[in-house]
């Protein structure tokens, strides 16, 4: 690889956004216009405390108010989406590597289909609660080294890993010559994250660093000499989201309005395909 690109170089002001789950505190978001990505400043030195809260729904099973239990019930519906996608590939042994693997639910479903399954998940609790299900996983990649992958899956984790191009290549040197790369992030350039602005759930400082767009996901890739072979929408996020940033920008949920902006984003994208959260399925040139 050439020389290593600096992030944060030469950034504009786009906005500033408020950390609504844990800390209260204020960053803020700004414009790499190189990759059309924004980026978020600072990065706090203890960020994993940053995580540490019930509300962070991905690290728990938790079904205890109306938006849990609707967050569960959705999640139920999306694992048979991600298995109908993965099982769409032509792999050789069915060897699957979920990164930021949450609870294990994912790979659970995987391996009760006959995939040969692994992951990685920083957060202890998650980890055991994975492994309760019977699923182990490690807390970092680095006990993959000697491992090549099929498949390797990151839903909605790209947005927080701190070493952004050693994370990519470390990536693409996990993934078998034929092997399918899967990145699911949010979208900056939706038409929910466009109305809700600061509000905007899917902004989740300081927990997302990076915030990224079509053209931004093609560019780091291409980097490492991979293309995205196609990109799929991911509909239910814009219903979450709203939900989600209609408390942030008023204290209450409002489910009716809620619905009414994600119906309007997901209504938009089928024109501009810039839907509030994407599928990239990326393979090496």
């Amino acid at each position: 690889m050439n020389s290593k690109i600096d992030f944060y170089k030469d950034l504009k002001p786009f906005l500033d956004c408020k950390d609504f789950t844990v800390s209260g505190e204020v960053y803020q978001v700004k414009k790499n216009e190189e990759f059309d990505m924004l980026v978020t400043v600072p990065v706090p030195e203890n960020l994993g405390d940053y995580y540490k809260s019930e509300d962070y729904i991905s690290h728990t099973d938790s079904k205890k108010s109306l938006f849990d239990k609707v967050y569960q019930s959705v999640k139920n519906i999306t694992l048979k989406r991600k298995l109908k996608l993965i099982n769409s590939f032509n792999t050789s042994s069915k060897n699957i590597l979920d990164v930021g693997a949450g609870t294990g639910d994912f790979l659970k479903v995987c391996a009760t289909n006959s995939w040969n399954v692994f992951g990685s998940e920083p957060d202890l609790g998650a980890r055991n609660i994975a492994l309760k299900k019977g699923i182990s996983l490690e807390e970092d990649l680095s006990k993959f080294n000697n491992n090549q992958f099929d498949v390797i899956t990151l839903w909605h984790v790209l947005e927080h890993v701190e070493n952004l191009e050693e994370y990519i290549s470390t990536l693409n040197n996990l993934l078998t010559k034929n092997g399918k790369l899967i990145i699911a992030v949010p979208n900056y350039k939706s038409y929910d994250a466009k109305h809700y602005q600061q509000f905007w759930a899917a902004f989740d400082v300081p927990r997302h660093l990076w915030h990224f767009s079509q053209t931004s996901i093609a560019k780091l890739f291409s980097k490492e000499n991979m293309i995205v072979e196609k990109s799929l929408p991911m509909k239910f996020d814009a219903y979450y989201v709203s939900l989600l940033s209609e408390k942030y920008k008023s204290g209450a949920m409002k489910p009716i309005s809620a619905f009414l902006k994600g119906f309007k984003s997901n209504l938009s994208a089928k024109s501009t395909n810039e839907y509030s959260s994407l599928i990239y399925v990326l393979k090496k040139k």
